[in-house]
């Protein structure tokens, strides 16, 4: 897979790592949900034994195994210009508008 960012978008995404080493996540988050799951960008310390890394610059983008088949090959992350959220999507699909980034780095969960 292949993630394309814009210019606010790594900027954005630059300024929400604060610093601090991680990834970015692509995750559908079906927890108590009560739908096919709700599209999340989880920030990470970095891949589980189950992730694919498919980006390494100038970000690490990672996504489940098992989630893998819910993606397409070229993804889109577009900042949102006057909101703190995200729309991410494909040649083919919107997979989610107000995506918002969710910080789970153990330095970030304490």
């Amino acid at each position: 897979m292949q993630v394309q960012l814009d210019s606010l978008t790594t900027e954005r995404l630059q300024a929400s790592l604060a610093g601090q080493s991680g990834a970015f996540k692509l995750f559908y988050d079906t927890e108590d949900c009560g739908c096919n799951g709700v599209l999340v960008v989880q920030i990470v310390d970095g891949p589980n034994a189950t992730d694919i890394v498919y980006e390494q610059e100038p970000f690490t983008f990672i996504v489940d195994r098992q989630q893998e088949s819910l993606f397409d090959k070229v993804m889109r992350i577009q900042a949102e210009e006057n909101y703190p959220s995200y729309k991410v999507t494909s040649d083919s699909t919107l997979f989610g508008s107000n995506v918002r980034l969710r910080d789970t780095r153990q330095q970030a969960v304490q």
